[in-house]
């Protein structure tokens, strides 16, 4: 178990990278960033970077879930229901209005695909984890209880002693 936690950390702080870098570029080259025609619309441009931004948080807030990942799978299941909802809306978009770039279907492909996916295993890892804490309990709790029996016997049996 701890070797799939350990890729799948890895393979999460990988691909948290790509959010968080697409989103700082968005914020820094704006709409223009996209290869676009020279923007003429701010509001569109000021949209466009605060998405960007949105993004980046996305991108960080998947990055914390690495650490202790096996106990943060609320986090992760709500980042992924973000991210597959912005999906659904780009998916929408290429209906309404035809097929973009490729660089956006493959982040259509990521936010369709590759996140939900990470998202079952990061529940697997966490069924796993709780799997071994509960067996860990159940063997602390069983040598406990026999060594708490021990010693009160032993107790017992000292007391029940002459001792002079």
């Amino acid at each position: 178990m701890q070797r799939e936690r350990h890729l799948l950390q890895r393979v999460v702080a990988v691909a948290a990278l790509l959010p968080i870098v697409a989103g700082l570029y968005g914020v820094l080259t704006g709409i223009d960033g996209i290869g676009t025609e020279r923007i003429v619309n701010v509001s569109a441009d000021s949209h466009f970077r605060y998405l960007s931004g949105l993004l980046t948080g996305i991108g960080i807030l998947f990055l914390t879930c690495v650490p202790g990942i096996e106990h943060k799978t609320g986090l992760f299941r709500f980042l992924t229901l973000v991210v597959v909802l912005g999906g659904l809306s780009r998916l929408l978009g290429l209906y309404l209005t035809g097929v973009p770039s490729i660089v956006m279907l493959g982040a259509l492909a990521f936010e369709l695909g590759v996140t939900p996916i990470l998202c079952l295993w990061q529940a697997r890892v966490a069924h796993l984890a709780a799997g071994e804490e509960a067996e860990r309990q159940a063997h602390g709790s069983l040598g406990q209880g026999s060594t708490t029996g021990a010693s009160a016997s032993a107790l017992a049996s000292t007391a029940r002693s002459p001792i002079r």
